[in-house]
């Protein structure tokens, strides 16, 4: 079973992570969901989705939205002595979606003042597959430069940029077709849109 961690930051589109939860946890994966304070935030304001209280209460939350699937895990942001923080249990993957600009920077630099940088760093060090989703634009030559730098590193920079070529109609098919394209870079299987010369 894979182990993921999934990091939703402060930048627009914690729909993403959502969808992508939702379907590692269909395709059997065991998933740990973090959110920075700013990704709390932004959450709420984009979905209503209202996960206060304790990390406890947070997690049931969580696991209650997800369908009360067991196989999801939640640590507090700022909680450097949960098992993702150590390389001696680093999980098989992580994905920062959305990943912020700030988070991204922070990153680049060896900065771990929270679980997800530190989580970050640790899939960076043990050589795991690290996918950072950003969603901002236009981007400034210091966003180039630390995704450059992240990417020199062996980050995967998967822009949220959705394709039309499978002609979306709906909000949830260009969710979909980033959230396909993160599953493609952690070779998962899925059917979340019609590829290129198919159909």
């Amino acid at each position: 079973m894979k182990q993921i961690v999934v990091a939703i930051t402060g930048a627009s589109g914690s729909i993403y992570g959502l969808r992508l939860v939702e379907e590692l946890l269909k395709s059997q994966c065991r998933v740990a969901l973090l959110l920075t304070r700013s990704g709390l935030e932004v959450l709420r304001y984009e979905t209503g989705l209202e996960w206060e209280g304790s990390t406890s209460a947070r997690k049931q939350l969580m696991r209650d939205y997800f369908g009360g699937s067991h196989r999801l895990d939640h640590y507090d942001a700022d909680d450097l002595f949960a098992p993702v923080a150590s390389g001696s249990s680093a999980p098989d993957a992580m994905v920062v979606v959305p990943c912020s600009m700030g988070t991204a920077g922070r990153i680049a630099a060896g900065i771990g003042s929270n679980l997800v940088e530190r989580a970050a760093d640790v899939a960076l060090k043990e050589r795991r597959e690290l996918i950072l989703v950003p969603r901002e634009s236009p981007f400034n030559p210091i966003h180039l430069e630390n995704l450059l730098k992240l990417s020199r590193a062996g980050a995967h920079i998967l822009p949220a940029m959705p394709g039309f070529y499978h002609r979306p109609k709906t909000i949830d098919d260009l969710v979909d077709f980033v959230v396909g394209k993160i599953l493609d870079s952690l070779q998962i299987k899925h059917s979340l849109f019609q590829r290129w010369g198919e159909g």
